[in-house]
């Protein structure tokens, strides 16, 4: 609601909520709509498919995005149109090195191994066309599959250009890091290699 650059819709899915999360969104002018099927997955793409735009801006429940955020997203596909999406790195605002180095690490990494850019979930924008030209490809099933480099990787393959922009940070909780590691540090990876290896 801060932002500099106003969105033209804000959507927020109500994936069989159990906290004050729905009651909170209903003081703002937004729009929440129920995805029964429990899950990122499901619950992403109710809120790609029910977008009426031509550009689709995601970010998490627990991110804090400053307030020129979405006014950078705008720059970057204004100032190049050939791009069909952007993302860039994050800052976990509640661990004790608030720094984006370790978001550009990963990033790099994994461009290695894809060969292309990765999009990572919540700090990510892309055009609404190329969605509808991938959706009806993408994994459907949270257990094989991270849904961000997922969609990453399906619009590299019909020829998408992913764009990488060092200065759009967005900053998120470092709670699963904190009180998960090993679900971050260990069952991460793994299921990165699987999605990865299922795309060769």
């Amino acid at each position: 609601m801060n932002q500099l650059v106003k969105p033209d819709e804000i959507i927020v899915i109500d994936n069989n909520c159990q906290d004050n999360t729905i009651a909170i969104a209903k003081k703002f002018p937004v729009q929440i709509i129920k995805e029964g099927k429990k899950g990122l997955i499901a619950a992403r793409n109710k809120g790609y498919n029910s977008s009426k735009y031509d550009l689709i801006v995601r970010l998490d429940a627990d991110a804090i995005p400053k307030n020129d955020w979405l006014k950078k997203i705008a720059h970057n596909f204004y100032s190049n149109k050939s791009i069909d999406a952007v993302f860039g790195p994050l800052v976990f605002y509640d661990l004790p090195l608030k720094t984006p180095l370790y978001s550009k690490i990963f990033y790099a990494l994994i461009k290695l191994i894809l060969g292309h850019n990765l999009l990572i979930g919540p700090n990510t924008a892309f055009k609404k066309d190329i969605w509808m030209k991938v959706r009806n490809n993408t994994s459907k099933n949270d257990d094989l599959v991270h849904e961000d480099i997922d969609l990453a990787i399906h619009i590299n393959k019909i020829g998408g250009k992913i764009f990488y922009d060092p200065e759009l940070i967005n900053y998120v909780s470092g709670r699963r890091i904190r009180n998960n590691p090993y679900s971050f540090f260990i069952q991460y990876p793994v299921k990165l290699i699987r999605n990865i290896i299922s795309q060769r």
